[in-house]
C-alpha cells in the first residue's frame, strides 16, 4: 500500500477520494505582494520579469523561454512546453520537458497575473488538476482575474515521466502483504520493493537523479519568468505544500500570495512523517467509526459500539482477508486480499464524503463475500483503469520521496523494532504503514534531501491552512510549517478530511479568497468550521 500526499480532487472520477505524500511504499523581490500584473501583452509581460541578478549565466536561456500556446484538446485551456536543465549544476547537460496548461482569466477587471496550483502527490498530474477541477471549480472571482495554471513536476504524467513496473507486475506489487507474518513472508514483501526499485532504475536512469522537490521549486521559476509574473501566485495542496514552501525558502523575494493547504512539516525526518501520518489516519478513523455507527447500514457495529471496538471489527476482518481472499469480480482474476481491502479503506479516509460509499463496499465484503466495492476504491487510489493500466503516480511518488529524505528504515529489523510504536499510533494500520515505510530502503539512488526548517525569511504573507483532523498531513504540521515561516499566518479548519479550501467551508474560502483577490491574509490563527 502506498501511502501518498495529494489534494481531494486529482481526478474527477475519484474526487471524494484523494490523495497523499509520505516515503510510502507497497503499502512531500520584486514589488507589491501577489504580482500584480496589469493589462498588458505577453511580450510586455515577459519584458516585466526581468533576469534575477543572482541567476548564472548557463542558466539564462531557461528564464528567456517564451512559452508557444497551443490547443490541448480541453475546452477552455492551452498547452505549452517549458524546458529546463536537467541538472541544475550541470545546465548544459541535458534538459527536462516539462507540460503546462492555462485557462486564462475569464472576467473583468484588473488582471492578477497567474495562479499556478498544484495538487500534490508527489505525483499528482497539476495539469489534470487544473483542467479537471481548479479551471473550473476554484471560485468564479479567483478564475475571473488570475489565468488559472498548473505544471506537471519532472517526472510526473505529461512531463518527462519515470516509469518502474508494467501492469501485471504493479498488481503482484499492491497485492503483497503488508503485514508479514514470518520471515517467508517478510522476504517476499522485500523482494517486491527491490523489483519495484531496480526497474525505476532500469527505465528512468538518468531522470531518477533529478527529480527532488528542490528541483521541482527550481523549475517553478523559470516558469514564472516565463508567464511574465513578478512574484510567484500558487496553491498547494498537501505534497504541494512542501513544493511551495520550499521555493519561498530558495526565491523569498519572488514569493506573492502563495495558500499551502494540508500542510507537510519539512523538519521531520521520513520515520516522523510516516508515525505522525499513521496517527493521523488513525484520527481519521476515529471521526469515521463514530459516525458509522450512527448509520444503519454501518457493518462495523450499531448504536453503542465504541470507535475501538470498530477498529476490531475492522482488524478481524482484515485478518480473515489475510488468511482467504475474496473474489473480487475482476476480470483480471484478482481477489481481495488484506491488501488492497486496507489501500480501499485508507482511501476513503480523505474525504468523510466517501464514507457512505466505504460503508456499501465494507458490507458488501464482510457480508456477501464481494470485494468489488473495496478494489474500486483501491483502484482509483492507485490510478489502476479498467485494462490494468497504471498512471505513474506511484512511480513518481516513491521517486520523488526517496530522493528528498533518507529511509526511514535501512532493514526489516528496523521496522520490527519500530513496530510498538506503530501499532500504538493505529491499532488498525500501523503494522502494515510500518512495513510500508521500507520501501526507500533498497532505492537505487541516494538520498539529496535530510530534514530542514524553511523559515522564508523576507517573504510575502504565507497563508498556511491545516484541517484538525486530516488522516494524511496531521494538523501539528501545519502548526509547525507555519511557526517554521517567517511570515506566515495559520488558518484552520476544525473538521474532517484531507485539505480544506473548497471543500464546503464558507469561512474558509472567503479567507483564502480574500488574500489571492486582494492580498489580504487572514489573521493568524483564526479558526473556521
Amino acid at each position: 500500500m502506498h501511502i501518498r500526499r495529494t489534494s481531494r480532487q486529482t481526478k474527477a472520477t475519484a474526487r471524494a477520494l484523494a490523495t497523499v505524500l509520505t516515503a510510502a511504499a507497497l503499502l512531500i523581490t520584486a514589488c507589491s505582494a501577489g504580482g500584480s500584473m496589469t493589462a498588458t501583452s505577453e511580450a510586455e509581460q515577459v519584458a516585466l520579469a526581468p533576469l534575477p541578478s543572482s541567476t548564472p549565466p548557463a542558466l539564462a536561456p531557461y528564464y528567456g523561454q517564451k512559452l508557444a500556446w497551443r490547443d490541448c484538446g480541453v475546452e477552455g485551456f492551452q498547452c505549452a512546453t517549458l524546458k529546463a536543465p536537467l541538472d541544475y549544476a550541470k545546465p548544459g547537460d541535458g534538459d527536462v520537458r516539462l507540460a503546462v496548461a492555462r485557462k486564462k482569466a475569464t472576467g473583468k477587471g484588473r488582471p492578477l497575473g497567474s495562479l499556478l496550483v498544484n495538487p500534490g502527490g508527489p505525483g499528482g498530474s497539476a495539469v489534470g488538476y487544473v483542467q479537471q477541477f481548479a479551471g473550473f471549480g476554484y471560485p468564479a472571482e479567483v478564475r475571473a482575474r488570475y489565468d488559472m495554471v498548473a505544471m506537471d513536476p519532472r517526472g510526473v504524467a505529461g512531463s518527462e515521466s519515470v516509469e518502474c513496473l508494467a501492469g501485471q507486475q504493479m498488481d503482484a506489487y499492491t497485492q503483497t502483504d503488508i503485514t508479514p507474518d514470518d520471515r517467508g513472508e517478510t522476504d517476499a514483501l522485500v523482494e517486491q520493493y527491490k523489483k519495484f526499485a531496480e526497474g525505476c532504475g532500469a527505465r528512468s536512469p538518468g531522470l531518477l537523479r533529478h527529480l527532488s522537490t528542490v528541483e521541482a521549486a527550481r523549475d517553478m521559476d523559470i516558469l514564472r519568468a516565463a508567464l511574465g509574473d513578478r512574484k510567484l501566485n500558487y496553491v498547494g495542496a498537501s505534497y504541494g505544500t512542501f513544493l511551495g514552501a520550499t521555493y519561498a525558502g530558495l526565491f523569498p523575494g519572488r514569493a506573492g500570495r502563495l495558500v499551502l493547504d494540508g500542510a507537510l512539516d519539512p523538519s521531520l525526518s521520513a520515520r516522523e512523517l510516516n508515525l505522525e501520518q499513521t496517527k493521523g489516519f488513525e484520527t481519521a478513523f476515529q471521526a469515521f467509526a463514530k459516525d458509522c455507527v450512527r448509520q444503519a447500514d454501518c457493518p462495523l457495529g450499531g448504536k453503542g459500539t465504541t470507535p475501538d471496538q470498530v477498529g476490531d471489527h475492522l482488524a478481524a476482518f482484515f485478518r480473515k482477508l489475510d488468511a482467504q481472499p475474496i473474489p473480487a469480480g475482476d476480470a483480471g482474476g484478482r481477489t481481495l486480499g488484506e491488501a488492497l481491502a486496507t489501500t480501499g479503506v485508507i482511501a476513503a479516509m480523505y474525504d468523510e464524503a466517501a464514507w457512505p460509499r466505504l460503508r456499501e463496499a465494507l458490507t458488501s465484503a464482510m457480508k456477501r463475500n464481494d470485494g468489488a466495492g473495496l478494489l474500486a476504491l483501491s483502484d482509483a487510489y492507485y490510478e489502476r483503469d479498467g485494462n490494468g493500466h497504471y498512471a505513474n503516480l506511484m512511480f513518481a511518488n516513491a521517486a520523488v520521496n526517496c530522493l528528498d529524505l533518507p529511509p526511514a528504515f535501512d532493514s526489516p529489523e528496523q521496522v520490527e523494532e519500530a513496530l510498538p510504536a506503530f501499532a500504538e499510533a493505529s491499532p488498525v494500520f500501523g503494522k502494515g504503514l510500518a512495513w510500508a515505510s521500507l520501501n526507500c530502503a533498497y532505492w537505487p539512488v541516494r538520498a539529496t534531501g535530510k530534514p530542514h526548517r524553511i523559515e522564508a525569511e523576507g517573504a510575502d504573507p504565507i497563508v498556511v491552512v491545516g484541517t484538525t483532523r486530516d488522516p494524511a498531513t496531521p494538523y501539528p504540521w501545519a502548526e509547525s510549517l507555519a511557526r517554521q515561516l517567517s511570515s506566515a499566518r495559520l488558518l484552520t479548519y476544525v473538521g474532517d478530511g484531507h485539505t480544506a479550501y473548497g471543500r464546503g467551508s464558507a469561512c474558509i474560502d472567503s479567507a483564502i479568497n480574500a488574500f489571492l483577490l486582494d492580498g489580504t491574509p487572514p489573521d493568524d490563527g483564526k479558526r473556521c468550521s
